[in-house]
Parts: structure tokens; sequence; C-alpha cells
């Protein structure tokens, strides 16, 4: 197997290594940096689960002093911050709608070069003081877009040297992909800190610099004269501080359970409509999503299905591909883009964290949580995956008694072969890293317990406490 060909294919959006074959991005160009300085210095499943449970709250002090994820997603929250144009609506899941617009924009799709005009609405959120001074930031949503509307999500935030950032785009989202194309926005900078397709980074870590707190914009847009809206319920963001470090502490098993969540491969789509970055080859991410989406009971339709060709196996990963599709990035790994597409699917929430250990997943998995989790590697490091990959997208399904993981890999030949079981310490390595060496003994950066979690609007009351013990809510 090719490992080079890997290393560009199968990669999610947020490990900084990352790189496109046909040219070097900013996203690499920060990563040599950083690593450059980085190398210059330094018994029954449910009273195991109710262990995993005390043992992940006992661990959440730890997590939190390295992530803070914050949400908006409340009737409180959302009437906390600041309109122009929208409306709080309540209900089961309150949000924030346009009511009266407050003007017009002029937007010109750079990937159609289409100019249109659009009605739009704001909401600001009050500011958020970061619990863990950040060096990145990720922001998240979870929305509604009919047809002739969209959103876009935007950050602000204020230095450890009192002085603020720009407002940032973090993205340009619809749930479909007829009026814009969604999209992050490259080449976004302030000379402290850089936007690298979804993720807010801190330019020069090693000076000390920090993000200390920030505030998120929302932009509504709309057809004139249109009723339509997008319907806005979770708004928010994950900062964290995570150190450099090529090894970290070994988690002691505390789970044996395994979640029945459906199996697909990645692979049996190579070829497949190559004008969402090239095909099944490099959809781990959309794949891993589509999983996670049907262990909760959600599944596109017949008739939304009904544009892939009737001889693809399983079109809804098809399906998936096209609208987590990132068209500056020109792929399906955007993190954000992946929670958003989930909590298109009815009552199901999306978010993108970071996790401390291994019993941090095991506290989601006693609760019925598979997780999506980011890991990159040499094929010698974890063994039995059969290939090396700058960065890939798997859902952890379980642990095995001895505490291994249980894991749906989708860089599988076939749905067949797409449950793996890893080595426990080999696998907590490759996903918990921050630096690694490549094939060519360079260093490279690795993804820091990047996940992403999709759960059920209404959790049950364990599912909301394993959530909460891992910064959730």
């Amino acid at each position: 197997m090719n490992l080079t060909y890997l290393f560009r294919i199968r990669r999610p959006l947020g490990a900084l290594s990352m790189t496109r074959s046909h040219s070097m991005s900013r996203r690499t160009v920060l990563a040599a940096a950083v690593a450059a300085a980085a190398a210059g210095g330094t018994g029954s499943a449910s009273a195991a689960g109710s262990a995993s449970a005390s043992a992940g709250a006992a661990r959440a002090t730890a997590t939190a002093s390295l992530v803070d994820n914050r949400a908006w997603t409340s009737y409180t929250d959302w009437c906390g911050g600041v309109s122009a144009g929208t409306r709080v609506v309540a209900g089961s899941r309150p949000g924030v709608v346009i009511g009266r617009p407050a003007g017009t924009t002029d937007y010109t799709d750079p990937h159609t070069g289409a100019t249109g005009i659009w009605e739009y609405a704001e909401w600001t959120s009050p500011v958020h003081r970061l619990a863990v001074p950040s060096t990145e930031a990720i922001a998240f949503w979870n929305a509604h877009t009919p047809a002739g509307t969209w959103l876009q999500v935007e950050l602000k935030g204020t230095y450890t040297d009192g002085t603020d950032t720009p407002w940032y785009v973090m993205g340009r989202w619809a749930a479909g992909d007829q009026d814009i194309k969604r999209t992050s926005v490259d080449d976004q900078t302030d000379d402290k800190s850089s936007i690298w397709t979804d993720t807010f980074a801190i330019d020069a870590p090693a000076s000390g610099l920090r993000l200390v707190s920030y505030r998120l914009r929302l932009m509504l847009y709309r057809k004139p004269g249109s009723k339509a809206t997008p319907t806005v319920w979770r708004l928010g963001a994950m900062g964290s501080d995570i150190p450099d470090r090529f090894t970290v502490p070994e988690s002691t098993p505390g789970l044996a359970r395994e979640l029945t969540v459906p199996r697909y491969s990645q692979n049996i789509h190579v070829g497949q409509y190559p004008e969402y970055d090239n095909g099944g080859e490099a959809w781990c991410s959309p794949t891993s999503s589509q999983m996670i989406i049907e262990y909760w009971g959600r599944k596109p339709t017949a008739e939304v299905l009904a544009w892939v060709d009737p001889s693809y196996a399983d079109p809804q990963v098809c399906h998936a591909a096209r609208f987590t599709y990132d068209y500056q990035y020109e792929g399906c790994g955007n993190w954000p883009f992946n929670a958003a597409y989930a909590a298109t699917y009815k009552d199901l929430q999306g978010v993108v964290t970071r996790l401390g250990s291994l019993t941090d997943l095991e506290t989601l998995i006693g609760a019925g949580i598979p997780a999506i989790t980011s890991q990159s590697f040499l094929e010698e490091e974890l063994t039995g995956a059969g290939y090396g990959t700058s960065g890939h997208l798997m859902t952890v399904i379980g642990f095995t008694a001895d505490g291994d993981v249980i894991a749906n890999d989708p860089a599988s030949p076939g749905n067949e072969a797409v449950r793996r079981v890893y080595d426990r310490r080999e696998w907590e390595t490759i996903w918990l890293r921050t630096k690694r060496y490549n094939s060519t003994g360079k260093v490279v950066s690795g993804t820091g317990g990047v996940c992403y979690l999709y759960f059920p609007a209404r959790p049950t009351p364990q599912q909301a406490r394993a959530l909460a013990a891992v910064g959730v809510r």
C-alpha cells in the first residue's frame, strides 16, 4: 500500500500537517513552523459503564484545564445575545431566526462567480472568557437552512496582550449546495493568529500569546422578499491549549462494552463522484459521520438519495460526502461541516471537541454514545491497520475486556472488514499526541484528541451526565 498516497488522501481537516498534492496550504506552513519549534524544545456492561462514568467525572477537572467547550443552546442563551434583525424562538429546541431583516447585501460566490442580493440579520453572543487561555479554537453550529437561505459564523477574540483579533469567518454554510457553495475562507490573519480552514490558531504559541476570550457572530441570509429563514439551535466554540507531546500518559481500562453501529467502508466508493475530494478514497470523515447518524436511527430517504447512481452500494455515504464538502478546502473533512451535517437529521446534535484520555471515551461509550476520532500514524505504529496516514477519522464503538479499542475503521476493503480491534496503548498515543515523526523522520503535528460527538437533542439523564463529564453541555 502506498504510504505517501495515504498521507495525501486520508486526512481529517484539523490536523495541521496535511497538504494537497498540487499546493502547499497555509495550514501546512503553520504546521512546519510549530513542528520546528517543538523539535528545538521539548464485569457487566451496566456496572462497567457506571464505573467508567465515575472515572470520567473524576477526570473532568483535568480535561477542562486543557479544553473549554461553550455553546449557546437555551432560550436564555439566545435572549442574552445582541440582535440586529433576528428573533428568538422557544420550544423543545430554542433557536434564533430572521425576524425583520437588518438590510440587504451582495454576495459573490467565489466558487461559481454568481452574485446575488440577500436579506440578512445578525446575532452576536456575549463575550465568553475562556477557562483555558487557548492556542486554538474551532467554532461549530447546528442549524436548518431551507432552500434560499444560508448562514455565516464569525469569531472575534481578545489576546492575553489586550489586543483584539479581527472578525474571522469560520464558515459559510448551507445544508444544500444549490444557493451557495459551503466554504471555509482562506488567507485570514492579523500576524498574531490565522484561520486554517476550520481552526483559529495562534501563529507563535511558543511566544506565550493566547486567546483569552471571544464572541461569536451569526449572520443569517435569505432571498429578498422570502419568508424562509435559517434556524440555528446550537452555536459554540471549543478552545484548547494542548501541550506539545509525542507521548501521553497511559490510562487504565475501565469498561468492556461494544455498541452496535452500522459498518461502512469508504473504499467501496473509490472513483465515485470524484468532484467531491477524489471519491471514496478520501471520505473517511463523511463515512464515519454516516455510521453514527444511522446508529441514532436516522437515514436519508430514498427520495433524498435519488440523485445517486442506483448501481452504487450505500448511497447514503455518497450523500454524506456531497453535503459535507468544503468547496475551498476541496475536501469532505471540515470538522464543523460534518457536525452541522449530522444535525440536519431530525433531533440530532453535533459538536466538535477534544477529549483527554480513553477514560473519557469509556465514559461516553458507557452511556451509549460513540465518537468519531481523528488520528495520524505510520503503518508500524498501529498494529493491524495495514496503512499509515497523516490524518484519518474512525468511529470508536467500544472496548474489549482487555481495554483495547473497538473501532469501525472506514479505511477497510469492504463493509464486512470495517470492525477492528486496536491495541489500547498504540491507539491512545496516535490519537492524543500533538507531535509525531513522519516517514522521513520529520517532526509533524498530531491531532491532540480531537473528536466529534453526535447525540440526541434530548439526551437521557445518563447521556447528559456523560457529556457533561467530558465538558459538553
